[in-house]
């Protein structure tokens, strides 16, 4: 069965998601190997987190893509969360990296 547009756009913003990701990853493991400091600890442990839940999540995108294709109330959730995750990551990627 193929995807529907909103579940299609919920795999990309994943995807996104995980390619932003990535950079955070290895700038909070640089500082906090720098610094050992609890918050930056925590900030690769979120990433790590966060990193999982959007493998997993696309992994479920395409091997249960039925479960979501059924319901467009069901999908227009998915993407919203997905967006507001993507707007929170975007906004960590910009005070990290800029």
């Amino acid at each position: 069965m193929a995807m529907g547009t909103l579940i299609t756009a919920a795999v990309v913003l994943a995807g996104l998601n995980t390619l932003l990701l990535l950079p955070l990853v290895g700038v909070w493991v640089r500082n906090y190997n720098t610094f050992r400091t609890g918050l930056v600890g925590g900030l690769v442990l979120f990433a790590v987190a966060m990193l999982a839940e959007n493998a997993m999540a696309i992994y479920f995108f395409f091997s249960m893509a039925s479960f979501y294709s059924g319901d467009p109330g069901v999908q227009q959730v998915v993407l919203l969360l997905r967006g507001l995750q993507f707007v929170a990551i975007a906004a960590l990627s910009y005070t990290t990296l800029r």
